[in-house]
């Protein structure tokens, strides 16, 4: 009795629909009984960063909330490009999630991307972290100070990896060029992961990415954060000192959080949102992201977008002040 009464439900929703009959059909049918499987994570970046990280710990959190759960994709590339585009050209049903970074308000400027976050439909912000400098132990500067200096005498050969052209951690390097006036080597590479492998094998000088990417080699003696750059000093790394400490005027980082096709259905749309907020309201999400020191910064749905579109035009200011170019 029951499958009759959706039956007909349908074919009578079917039936009023006449021109609009086949995509609205499709789009009923498939938000009746969403989700029938997992949802696919789309990670933008490189496993065993902070953003893959970030997506395995709500992975492991929303399957209390959500049917079937979700599974983790990295497709790194393009400082985020490969991944966030996979989701743009996907069925716009719910299916494909994409974790949003920071670069998708900034690689528009740099003509990198042919997309924004106007395409796609915000669920969530997760998480803030500000970027930070990073050398290797044996290095020879302890302060943030010593590293400006060697920079300084030698222009343009302070080898300083990041997370691909365009991304958020080479616009932080280039914004303390901009404020300090030194001249580095940017050294791109596909996600902070493999930056941070490229510095503890000696083949760069450091690295602008956050300090939850480099967390575990701090904690084992191989890596030292010499300043971060944030108002405030982070509570997990409170004896690093901020740039504004150093009378560096540089607040700059990372978001990260969910966005699906602008064009997924509004129901669709509203269950991930309410899965979402269920899960970062869930103590357990905090833990893992405590555990992984990635800084907590829920938005809902529409402040996430206020936001973006604010980045976007603080980004676009940047950009042109600092003049990057794609290369």
């Amino acid at each position: 009795m029951k499958h009759h009464q959706i039956d007909s439900g349908r074919r009578r929703v079917v039936q009023g629909l006449g021109a609009s009959l086949l995509p609205v059909s499709w789009a009923a049918m498939a938000q009746s009984d969403y989700p029938n499987k997992p949802i696919e994570l789309v990670v933008p970046a490189s496993a065993g960063g902070g953003t893959d990280a970030l997506a395995r710990a709500f992975a492991e959190v929303i399957k209390k909330y959500l049917l079937n759960g979700a599974i983790v994709s990295d497709k790194p590339g393009a400082s985020g490009v490969v991944g966030m585009s996979d989701v743009l050209n996907g069925r716009p049903d719910g299916y494909k999630v994409s974790v949003v970074i920071a670069e998708l308000v900034i690689l528009p400027h740099l003509g990198l991307a042919k997309f924004s976050y106007a395409d796609f439909q915000p669920i969530a912000r997760l998480n803030a972290d500000p970027a930070a400098i990073t050398v290797r132990s044996d290095a020879p500067w302890n302060t943030a100070e010593e590293f400006f200096a060697a920079a300084k005498a030698k222009p343009g050969e302070m080898r300083v990896g990041n997370s691909g052209n365009g991304s958020i951690w080479h616009l932080a390097a280039a914004g303390l060029e901009d404020k300090t006036g030194l001249k580095f080597n940017h050294v791109p590479f596909q996600g902070a992961a493999p930056g941070v492998l490229a510095l503890l094998g000696g083949h760069i000088d450091a690295v602008a990415v956050s300090p939850a990417e480099v967390s575990t080699h701090v904690q084992a003696g191989k890596l030292k954060i010499l300043a971060v750059m944030a108002d405030q000093r982070l509570k997990a790394f409170d004896k690093v000192p901020t740039l504004k400490e150093r009378k560096v005027d540089l607040s700059i980082g990372t978001w990260r959080g969910l966005a699906v096709h602008k064009q997924t259905p509004t129901p669709i749309v509203d269950a991930l949102r309410t899965a979402a907020r269920k899960s970062a309201d869930d103590p357990m999400l905090r833990e893992l992201m405590e555990k992984a020191n990635l800084g907590f910064a829920y938005l809902d749905a529409n402040e996430f977008g206020t936001a973006m579109h604010q980045d976007h035009e603080y980004f676009k200011s940047l950009v042109q002040k600092i003049g990057i170019k794609a290369s």
